[in-house]
């Protein structure tokens, strides 16, 4: 429908759609604010006080998300306190880890480390949302920036932009690092998206196009692309996939459950992040499904440091795009049918 039209059928546009301010009030989460974002089928919330990353998230009425067992929360002192930070980990959509470090934590030339880094924790400043009608479409977009800073140290600034239309299936993120400082600085990055049931579930297909794969340590390489049911015990698994890009570098992962008819796909650009580790858990209580793009070593800081750590100069800026989409029974069976050249036909 076009504007006058849809009008003429609703008293407030947020029958159908709103970008909406939240405050919990409770638990681990107390304190904590986020914004609600609902375009019709697709309905998230990104943390405010939690770099704008997304938490909940569900499409045509299903959940998407792994949510841990500490639950929902907000800002904790655990969140930098070496390995304890997995305590402070929830899950959610996705978390933003880096900019010094990502995975596990270190202790490098004296100074630590956190596992996946501070700035997944980092609250936004400037922070804005938005919901109008440009160029014919019902756009809803929140922003804002984050800032990881420290006295005679960095002063690197990430601005993030996402932004949805009305009665889409897509997620647009888009962000930009800036080094703000005088001096060159790392930028180790990875975007960690963990799904969880009722969308994962026994059978849930990861569709990736690897041209090579390894383990990160031990398990059945053989079963990196399917799900098995929860078991007591089974621990995890991480597979380092080697991708495929068209000649603009452009790439995908993507994860199906054939019968719900549902799936989410990951558009990104592998010049810009140039790896990617797949998280697969199937112990039970712990059931979850981690896609990873990113531009450092599921290794961490001392592993990347061998080879070199990705840098910005002073004053430089990098810019990053993901888009999340949802796909139904059509363009899954369209992603089956064109395979691993899905996006390669360039």
């Amino acid at each position: 429908m076009d504007e006058k039209e849809l009008r003429a059928h609703v008293g407030s546009m947020q029958q159908t759609a709103f970008v909406r301010p939240l405050v919990y009030t409770e638990g681990r989460a107390g304190g904590m604010k986020a914004l609600e974002v609902n375009n019709g089928p697709l309905r998230y919330v990104v943390m405010a006080d939690k770099c704008l990353d997304i938490a909940d998230c569900s499409y045509r009425g299903v959940n998407l998300v792994f949510l841990s067992k500490p639950g929902l929360m907000g800002r904790s002192a655990l969140d930098t306190h070496g390995a304890e930070a997995r305590r402070s980990i929830m899950g959610g959509l996705f978390f933003t880890c880096g900019t010094e470090n990502i995975c596990p934590p270190c202790t490098d030339e004296g100074v630590e480390y956190p596992m996946h880094g501070r700035l997944r924790t980092t609250p936004a400043e400037h922070l804005c949302s938005d919901a109008s009608w440009k160029n014919g479409e019902y756009q809803i977009t929140v922003s804002g920036e984050m800032r990881e800073a420290e006295l005679f140290g960095e002063n690197m600034v990430l601005r993030r932009k996402i932004t949805t239309t009305l009665g889409t299936k897509t997620i647009t993120l888009q962000d930009e690092f800036i080094n703000n400082g005088f001096e060159t600085q790392p930028l180790m990055l990875l975007y960690h998206f963990n799904f969880g049931y009722p969308f994962l579930r026994e059978g849930a297909r990861i569709i990736i196009p690897a041209q090579k794969t390894v383990l990160r340590d031990s398990g059945d390489l053989s079963r990196w692309n399917v799900m098995d049911p929860p078991a007591a015990a089974a621990g995890e698994q991480v597979f380092i996939h080697e991708l495929r890009a068209g000649k603009n570098g452009d790439t995908f992962a993507a994860l199906v459950n054939d019968e719900l008819g549902i799936g989410v796909r990951l558009r990104f650009n592998k010049n810009v992040l140039p790896r990617f580790m797949e998280w697969k858990s199937t112990a039970a209580g712990d059931y979850v499904a981690g896609l990873e793009p990113a531009n450092s070593s599921v290794f961490g800081r001392l592993e990347q440091k061998k080879t070199g750590l990705p840098q910005l100069a002073p004053f430089e800026s990098r810019r990053i795009e993901i888009i999340i989409e949802m796909l139904d029974d059509e363009e899954i069976r369209d992603l089956d049918r064109r395979g691993l050249h899905e996006t390669f036909t360039d």
